[in-house]
């Protein structure tokens, strides 16, 4: 009777002990645990030491706001996290499974005239022997979907990063823009002013007049214009920061012209740098994943083993019954083989090297839309830096100009209005080289983005 109880109990709960998955050893995976307690450092997505590199303080703290409280990246890290409990899920699927429950009751027993209690614990465990490794390439596709996340993580701190030194640096033009437009608009009024006096004295036509004054209110206008922009790129920043947008007026940045570090423009840049854009190792990912996954579906047309194994005790004496003489034992194996499925593991098999082809293509479109960004990305910041020195150019032209019509004025030469007219040309020529400075900087931006902030 020993005998029989040993024998019976090692068929049913030895089943726990069966080597889940010959692939691992013991090794492997306490290495495997232990990677998976390694936390990546989120700044070491943006690369912070490149933002650092623009030396403005400001800059800087609303990065760093950005990674720590930016819903966006939150709302990635908890996608990260659910893919991360999708493969603790299809794991489950290698392990086996053991269930106790408990089943009190009344029943009637053949030839007998009366209802007894009875009380039942059973303990069922079950085990699919993973011969072909079907559960395991499961699991391995979903960790691929599990390091595809991640990717995409990376990616969302890359473009946060990216949107909000754009953003700053709008704001730092913008702020410079409405500062020489304050000034046009104040030149603009002296000079209706000052035609108006002339007009009076029949020096000047009243339509010369009626144009100055038009002049003077579309100043005003693109003056609001401005102020407006700066005041939505205010409110941008404060989302991409995660704060609430009534705190605008107190967020800080660099003055224009106390902007002094400029980054240098590479001549050429390798195309081997887009394999570090995370786009690109995500499709790299993708298709790993597919070429599981059609293993996996041709698998699908061979047996599956498993072992189940129950015990169970029933009394109906109350708990003084739990006894051997009173158990439910029996354990067993089985091979399955589905023969008629009405095609549709043809049909899985099908879609699945479908899905293959898919991310070969999908592959093929990352490669060549990553090469025209990096390309784009250098081509712009190339081209407006040679705006930029053109723009400069002209403004040392206007400055000299300037100033030699400030000597006539001084002299005698030239009247008050035709100084004034001077300087207004001035400030309209360094309004186009404030921006297409700033425009250098946030093309610096692209380029980072583009290639992934690699090698920078």
């Amino acid at each position: 009777m020993k005998i029989k109880k040993i024998i019976a109990f090692v068929l049913i709960f030895g089943i726990i002990g069966i080597n889940i998955s010959p692939v691992y050893s013991i090794e492997q995976q306490k290495q495997a645990k232990k990677a998976a307690k390694v936390k990546v450092s989120k700044t070491d997505y943006i690369n912070l030491k490149w933002w650092q590199g623009f030396e403005d303080e400001y800059l800087n703290e609303y990065i760093i706001k950005a990674v720590e409280n930016n819903y966006d990246l939150k709302i990635s890290a908890e996608k990260v996290e659910q893919a991360r409990q999708n493969v603790k899920i299809q794991f489950a699927s290698e392990l086996p499974s053991l269930t106790v429950g408990a089943m009190p009751g009344v029943g009637k027993m053949p030839m007998s005239t009366e209802a007894t209690w009875n009380f039942m614990i059973p303990i069922i465990a079950s085990y699919e022997i993973d011969i072909f490794l079907k559960n395991h390439d499961k699991t391995k596709s979903a960790k691929k979907l599990y390091e595809v996340s991640q990717l995409g993580e990376q990616a969302a701190y890359l473009s946060i990063a990216s949107a909000v030194g754009a953003t700053y640096y709008n704001i730092v033009k913008t702020d410079k823009l409405i500062e020489l437009q304050e000034n046009i608009v104040k030149d603009r009024k002296q000079i209706v002013a000052l035609m108006k006096l002339r007009n009076e004295e029949g020096i000047t036509s009243t339509s010369d007049l009626v144009q100055a004054e038009k002049a003077y209110v579309l100043s005003e206008t693109d003056l609001k214009e401005l102020q407006k922009v700066r005041d939505n790129l205010l409110t941008s920043l404060a989302v991409l920061i995660g704060d609430s947008p009534e705190n605008i007026k107190s967020y800080k940045r660099i003055s224009y012209d106390n902007i002094k570090i400029k980054k240098s423009v590479p001549d050429v840049i390798p195309t081997e740098i887009i394999t570090s854009r995370p786009d690109y190792k995500a499709a790299e990912k993708m298709i790993e994943k597919a070429g599981i996954d059609v293993r996996v579906a041709k698998k699908e047309f061979l047996p599956s083993f498993n072992i189940a194994g129950l015990i169970g005790l029933l009394t109906m004496t109350g708990m003084s019954g739990m006894g051997w003489e009173n158990a439910l034992a029996g354990a067993g194996i089985n091979g399955l083989l589905p023969v008629l499925t009405g095609g549709k593991r043809i049909a899985y098999l099908k879609i699945q090297k479908s899905k293959y082809i898919e991310m070969l293509n999908e592959y093929q479109k990352t490669n060549i839309t990553a090469i025209k960004e990096v390309n784009d990305a250098l081509s712009d910041l190339k081209y407006n830096t040679q705006k930029y020195e053109k723009n400069m150019t002209a403004l040392e032209k206007e400055k000299t100009d300037y100033n030699l019509a400030k000597i006539k004025y001084d002299e005698g030469v030239i009247s008050k209005l035709d100084l004034i007219q001077k300087n207004e040309v001035l400030l309209s020529t360094q309004k186009l080289a404030v921006a297409e400075n700033m425009n250098t900087y946030i093309n610096q931006i692209s380029l980072y983005k583009a290639i992934a902030a690699a090698n920078l």
